[in-house]
């Protein structure tokens, strides 16, 4: 088995569930991502063969850097092609992202058949560039539509540590009382300025009611706020974040598709300020819009952004609260894992190209 994807973590961490249950059951696995170092780092403590390979960058717009990319790309197609030839593999797992692309097109050259998976409500240009060398598309809800002879709804992996999170232990890491309310506010790293500037501006506001946690992405403390009272920042949480969500009341984040199936999933209240247009491909956006949709969140968009709308939005998303937690019950969280190892073993056993 090889699993390939990467060019950000959320085109990683998702497949990490995945490689763990293939390695229980004793299958043999091997990761194919980009020589950055990124998906190397993030599959590591796995333990499994890491081959990075040439990359391109999918870019919508022009750049002097496209040249080369253009380069890149047939490169690393070759190189996975070389690669997938020795190793053999019975199916590839790819979890998309422009580091995706050459190892899905050297596994078709190659004859080995392709399962992908897609988080975001409309597949991306790398999901959808590889879908003519693809059998089967695992995607995060059911309207999602794809080029593709096999489309599945199962969710997004959800990280072990992330379902089996204490409230109390995350309490406790923080020194926060039980019965003190906790916002959890996630920035992220990608477009987290704004968020962040709004966040800090309207903490005169939010601390009256909560203790704010602020994962606000690296290199972006604000060190004049390193003392405030109620407010805790960090750059990003890896040790205890399953703990920190189950401790959440409530949740402000952007609308990335991993981030948003982890607040569905697990249940918690959300305000969603997706990414905008100049920032993304909209993607975040039409995530948000889906899930309110569907009555499951919140949303406050980019351009409407400002003290006065984060902080109703929060006074609207705690009298609500109760509402959305009903709703998020009855939300479907799918074992994704188990159903997208069925799609593995399913493909790894076809016997007519299909």
């Amino acid at each position: 088995m090889v699993v390939t994807g990467g060019g950000t973590a959320g085109h990683v961490v998702p497949a990490l569930p995945v490689v763990e249950a293939l390695l229980a059951t004793g299958v043999e696995v091997h990761f194919v991502g980009s020589k950055s170092g990124l998906e190397e780092d993030l599959v590591a403590p796995l333990g499994i063969a890491y081959y990075g390979i040439a990359t391109g960058k999918l870019r919508r717009y022009f750049s002097v850097e496209n040249l080369v990319d253009a380069l890149r790309i047939p490169l690393g197609v070759w190189q996975a092609w070389r690669l997938l030839r020795r190793l053999k593999p019975d199916v590839l797992f790819s979890k998309g992202g422009f580091v995706s692309f050459p190892a899905v097109v050297g596994a078709w050259l190659n004859g080995v058949a392709v399962v992908a998976h897609e988080s975001d409500l409309t597949p991306g240009l790398a999901n959808r560039l590889a879908q003519p060398f693809v059998q089967c598309l695992c995607v995060n809800f059911e309207a999602t539509a794809a080029d593709v002879r096999r489309v599945v709804t199962t969710g997004t992996p959800v990280r072990r540590a992330l379902a089996e999170g204490d409230a109390g232990r995350g309490r406790s890491r923080l020194g926060v009382a039980p019965d003190r309310p906790l916002l959890l506010v996630v920035g992220g790293s990608l477009g987290a300025a704004r968020l962040n500037e709004v966040v800090r501006a309207s903490l005169d506001t939010l601390l009256e009611d909560y203790v704010v946690v602020h994962v606000c992405g690296p290199g972006k403390l604000d060190e004049t706020l390193a003392d405030r009272p109620g407010y805790e920042q960090r750059e990003f949480v890896s040790d205890g974040w399953g703990d920190l969500i189950a401790a959440a009341d409530l949740v402000v984040s952007r609308a990335g598709a991993n981030a948003l199936y982890e607040w569905l999933a697990l249940g918690k209240p959300h305000l969603l300020v997706p990414l905008p247009r100049s920032a993304s491909r909209g993607d975040q956006i039409e995530n948000a819009a889906y899930a309110e949709a569907k009555g499951w969140s919140l949303v406050v968009s980019e351009h409407r952004l400002d003290a006065a709308t984060l902080t109703s939005g929060v006074a609207e998303l705690a009298s609500r609260s109760g509402e959305l937690r009903e709703r998020l019950q009855a939300f479907n969280a799918r074992d994704s894992v188990a159903l997208i190892v069925d799609e593995l073993v399913r493909a790894a056993g076809r016997d007519d190209g299909g």
